[in-house]
This record gives structure tokens, sequence and C-alpha cells, in this order.
């Protein structure tokens, strides 16, 4: 409002402005926190398609092995998130990698190999957008 004008409005009229402006405030908050959990979901499901590639040489997968849930520790919404079941103690064939220095060696080597590759990639998309 210029000059004088705010002042001659009633105050139930600031108020109302007042409101609205809290209520845009809002929600381009809301908005920019969908932006960031869109952007944060197609960052996971990148990882997890990386990761699954790299693991699938080294870890026994189910036929589909990408799922996902809504856990809580997996929906920050700034923070990429996957989630990776290597096996059930209470499986015989599972205990038995599980328990291996050497699968599990294999195992990390290659859920590191992913980080490496996605980490590299996004730098890559960052350094060409600057």
């Amino acid at each position: 409002m210029r000059g004088n004008r705010w002042n001659e409005l009633s105050p139930r009229t600031r108020r109302v402005i007042i409101a609205a402006a809290s209520v845009e405030g809002a929600l381009k908050t809301a908005a920019l926190i969908d932006l960031a959990r869109r952007e944060t979901r197609t960052f996971s499901n990148r990882f997890a398609r990386l990761l699954m590639g790299e693991m699938k040489n080294t870890v026994r997968m189910y036929k589909h092995p990408l799922k996902s849930a809504g856990f809580r520790v997996l929906k920050a919404p700034d923070v990429p998130s996957v989630l990776v079941e290597l096996g059930y103690v209470s499986n015989k064939g599972d205990l038995e990698h599980l328990v291996s220095d050497s699968w599990r060696s294999r195992t990390v080597a290659s859920m590191a190999q992913a980080v490496d590759v996605f980490l590299a990639k996004r730098v890559a998309r960052a350094g060409a957008t600057n």
C-alpha cells in the first residue's frame, strides 16, 4: 500500500490482507516442499535402480527387487534414501551369506560403487549447469 492508504483501511480489511499474505506465503512454502520431495523421490528412484544394477552380480535378488513403501525414515523431503534388505537370519541360505566375510565384502563393495557412481553423476550434472 502506498502512502497513507494502509491507515485508511478498516482494521478488518487489514487483517484480511495480512491473512491473505500469510496464506500466500504458506502456499509458496508448501509448493517448495512438494518440489523438494518430488526431486528427492526422483533421486531415490535413480539411486535404487543404480544400486540394483551394481548389486545384481553379487547378491541374489527377487524377480522384481524394486519395491517402495512409506516408511517414515525414508520420507525426508530433502535426503534421497533407499532401504536395502540383504536377507533374513531365519533363512539358512541368507544366514550363510550374512556371516560370510567374502560375501559381505563383495556386497559392500558393490554398494559403495553405486554410491560413487551416483554422486559422480550428480556432481557432473551440477557442474554442467553452473
